[in-house]
């Protein structure tokens, strides 16, 4: 019986030139001769007896099929690739871990801290892959993810991290004077939104028996990182996890005048699907978070 997989140096060259669109430039990528790349493209059209490429006036662009069969290729070479290089660097519980993070987040807090990860786990490789809303574990390219939210996925285990410890953040204070004495002040100011927690200050509000104000009313950013550059240049005030701003509180770039303890019911959470709860790298990657959660002042990991 014919084998319907061809081999995967065919599969290969025939990727490489659909990407390049041209042979020469595929060759030079994949350091083969011109004449081994068109020849395995031909070998390739031959087992699939289907033409892949038009070839007109030293042209080659890819038929309608060839399309359709590079998009398919594409992705499953890439997991090859992530499969293999996994095998190789898999030492003592250690291997490649796939993880996505929230922007914020990690410029503001994972990046600074992984240093100590990778001085404690050196076996362990994390290969940090583009963050989109939401999370599709079925991608054989992601094994964890840090989100925002309350906790709940479906289908996934979630450890929470931090971040539910919000502070009310503004612009930094002339000296010897307030900008805020209590709650009901933040009448005079303008209100930063996050559009993705637009209830924030509406539940802040609430909390503090603050009234005359709309809670919801105000410019709306769409990460944190936006809202506290937007408070350093004077736009208005701001609640943002107190996890993301202690660094910008201690250079006085910014200024927390109602230290309140508030705390809301958001924040940070490891997400991965079951299946992958078993492995070396995710084990030692939620050992050192919580660690590192547990030495960190005033942020303690559920």
């Amino acid at each position: 019986m014919r084998r319907l997989t061809p081999p995967t140096h065919l599969l290969r060259a025939f990727s490489s030139t659909a990407r390049y669109g041209s042979i020469s430039r595929a060759a030079e990528a994949l350091m083969l001769t011109q004449s081994a790349v068109s020849k395995q493209i031909q070998e390739l059209e031959r087992w699939v007896d289907v033409p892949l490429f038009q070839r007109e006036r030293r042209r080659l662009s890819l038929t309608p099929a060839g399309q359709r069969y590079e998009a398919q290729v594409r992705p499953l070479l890439a997991q090859l690739e992530a499969a293999t290089l996994e095998l190789i660097t898999h030492r003592d519980g250690g291997g490649a871990l796939k993880l996505s993070t929230l922007p914020t987040f990690g410029a503001k807090w994972l990046i600074p801290r992984l240093p100590r990860f990778q001085q404690a786990h050196p076996q362990i490789t994390l290969n940090f892959v583009p963050y989109v809303e939401g999370y599709d574990f079925h991608r054989a390219d992601l094994d964890a993810s840090i989100l925002f939210g309350d906790g709940h996925w479906p289908g996934a285990v979630a450890q929470y991290l931090t971040g539910r410890e919000l502070v009310l953040i503004a612009p930094p204070a002339p000296r010897d004077q307030a900008l805020l004495r209590t709650p009901q002040d933040i009448r005079s100011f303008t209100l930063l939104q996050h559009s993705s927690v637009p209830q924030a200050w509406l539940h802040w509000c609430q909390a503090h028996g603050v009234t005359g104000v709309n809670p919801l009313h105000g410019p709306q950013l769409d990460q944190f990182h936006s809202l506290i550059r937007a408070v350093m240049a004077g736009m208005g005030l701001a609640l943002v996890p107190d996890c993301l701003v202690a660094d910008d509180l201690a250079a006085g770039l910014v200024s927390a005048p109602l230290r309140d303890g508030y705390t809301d019911t958001q924040g940070y959470w490891l997400v991965y699907p079951e299946d992958r709860a078993q492995l070396g790298a995710l084990t030692q990657l939620r050992q050192w978070l919580h660690d590192e959660l547990s030495a960190a002042p005033g942020l303690q990991p559920a």
